[in-house]
């Protein structure tokens, strides 16, 4: 059985098996400014996820064999963006990411970058889907045999291939002191975090990821914006912002705005998820 586990919209839990939603728990996060803006759901509720993830389901393929993990660039700000932007400029060799059906993935492409992060986000639990493995390339899948999701081996996989020049996404506080290990290991090779799916971290996690981070999403994240809002060397968004840490994270979002044109005039009442976890 194909058994998949997001933490979606609003931070609800959905799990999909063989294609269809099958579970869906409350979501604890309400209102979700880009899921109003992009998808007209001004409440989220339990049945509007179920309804938002089996779109996906049916229009992309997501959890499927037939997923679609290409996708062109638009004008939009997150971290799968930029990540999308540094490849394409060649500004990193790789990024590694985690795809439903493959687990923990290097990715090269700009457009699977794009395509594996931009549609699907918070995968808590996958299971093989062998159809994908090809056009990911097998190679560049840390274990085709369980789909793990496991970044730092990730990582350590990416070393190995030669690649130099590394980013890697973390949702996990846990991860941070792993990946500082193996900087030291590797002087020559830079990593860069990119720090995803923040809400509800405690404190003492929100701390760690944004020390260890070059960049990191706001999301609905209450300990993470306060951080940002004070720490960010350069901050782009105001609904879901995205703070940098150091020279190099804030380099990244400057070559993201370039690509788009530039920053969007500040509004006075951006709209923010709610609550703030």
């Amino acid at each position: 059985m194909s058994k998949h586990v997001i933490e979606a919209l609003g931070l609800s839990k959905v799990t999909v098996e063989n294609g269809k939603v099958v579970d869906v728990t409350k979501p604890e996060v309400d209102y979700c400014p880009l899921f109003h803006k992009y998808q007209g759901i001004e409440k989220l509720t339990k049945e509007a996820i179920a309804k938002n993830i089996q779109f996906r389901i049916d229009d992309f393929g997501m959890c499927t064999a037939n997923r679609q993990l290409r996708m062109k660039d638009f004008l939009s700000f997150g971290i799968s963006e930029i990540l999308s932007t540094l490849l394409g400029e060649g500004e990193i060799d790789c990024a590694i990411m985690v795809c439903e059906g493959c687990g923990t993935v290097i990715i090269t492409e700009s457009e699977m970058a794009q395509g594996v992060g931009g549609r699907v986000s918070g995968l808590v639990e996958t299971s093989p889907i062998p159809e994908l493995f090809d056009e990911i390339g097998k190679d560049n899948i840390v274990d085709t045999k369980t789909a793990k999701i496991d970044q730092v081996e990730g990582i350590r996989l990416a070393l190995k291939k030669g690649y130099k020049n590394i980013a890697v996404t973390v949702a996990l506080a846990s991860d941070i002191d792993a990946i500082e290990k193996v900087k030291e290991e590797n002087p020559d090779v830079n990593i860069y975090v990119f720090v995803v799916h923040t809400s509800k971290r405690s404190p003492e996690e929100a701390r760690k990821l944004f020390d260890g981070c070059d960049v990191a999403t706001g999301c609905a994240s209450k300990n993470i914006r306060e951080i940002g809002e004070e720490e960010s060397l350069k901050t782009v968004g105001q609904s879901i912002p995205i703070f940098s840490k150091t020279e190099s994270g804030k380099k990244f979002i400057e070559m993201r705005l370039d690509k788009i044109g530039g920053e969007k005039p500040k509004k006075d009442n951006p709209k923010i998820p709610d609550p703030l976890i």
